[in-house]
């Protein structure tokens, strides 16, 4: 399982390497695509289809399917990590996280997000904020469908 927090560096040419512990999981053939919230997501070519999970075998009539079935895909690039598990970012993908520099790696079981480490500064506050709010969401989602 894909977990813990992770930083790195984005250098020369858009160029990053994927933290080991999390390369020894989730292998060296990946896709990686735009996320929410301005991550990124990176996940293992084998793992793609979970990501797909609720819009796959949808109608086609169905705009909600095709609108995160285009965003999800039509953002996505199939990347190899080389010797040292570095790859590179994708100039349209750096600029929709908007990557500087520095970059945090989250874990997130099935995925990794890539995020910029100002803008994962920023999210991680507001969430530390409301996190029992959101677990209260969360709970009296599942009441709701029982």
């Amino acid at each position: 399982m894909l977990l813990g927090q992770y930083e790195g560096k984005v250098g020369e040419k858009s160029r990053i390497a994927l933290p080991k512990k999390l390369r020894e999981i989730i292998g060296e053939k990946l896709i990686i695509t735009l996320g929410y919230e301005n991550s990124l997501i990176l996940v293992s070519e084998a793992g793609w289809k979970a990501l797909l999970e609720g819009t796959e075998g949808r109608p086609f009539i169905e705009k909600p399917a095709r609108e995160i079935q285009r965003y999800l895909l039509g953002g996505a690039t199939n990347i190899s990590l080389d010797s040292k598990g570095r790859f590179i970012i994708p100039d349209y993908l750096r600029r929709f996280a908007k990557i500087k520099g520095k970059v945090v790696f989250l874990g997130l079981s099935r995925y990794v997000e890539l995020w910029d480490m100002e803008l994962w500064e920023e999210y991680r506050q507001n969430l530390e904020k409301n996190i029992d709010k959101i677990s209260e969401k969360l709970i009296n989602k599942e009441d709701t469908k029982k």
